[in-house]
């Protein structure tokens, strides 16, 4: 009988991805660095180990969002204090600060643990296409679908 190979995490091998947004869907680009950056495209993937690999999101200002969403989509966020309750729609957060909008989306779709708070840390995302991360090499990730 063969036993289940459980990654370690000394033993795991880290890739950098580079993915352009431009024009491309929020939802499904979001869903795509998630599953990157939980390793869920390697054979190795475990649960409960951070086997994933580092993303660089680029053109994040020329993301898509479909129907609505631009004026109807709400980002909420609270100061703790009476009334300090601060509403944005998709549409000005993608004026302002666009790399705050799929940050968000990522982060959605990653696990609420200590596991998950570190791997936030390997999601890198830019509003233009110029990035300081040419050293480590990136890889152009096409997206599926």
């Amino acid at each position: 009988m063969q036993p289940t190979y459980m990654a370690k995490a000394t033993e795991v091998d880290r890739k950098w991805h580079i993915i352009d947004a431009t024009d491309k869907t929020l939802g499904r680009l979001a869903s795509e660095a998630a599953s990157i950056i939980r390793g869920k495209h390697k054979p190795t993937f475990t649960p409960h180990v951070d086997t994933g690999d580092f993303v660089i999101i680029i053109n994040a200002e020329k993301i898509h969002l479909t129907g609505k969403k631009l004026t109807n989509k709400m980002y909420y966020r609270h100061s703790m204090h009476p009334g300090g309750l601060k509403v944005t729609s998709a549409g000005d957060m993608l004026k302002n600060k666009p790399e705050r909008l799929l940050e968000l989306a990522v982060y959605g779709m990653l696990p609420k643990t200590r596991l998950g708070d570190s791997m936030k840390m390997k999601l890198k995302v830019y509003a233009g296409s110029e990035h300081p991360h040419a050293a480590q090499q990136p890889v152009v990730w096409e997206l599926r679908g």
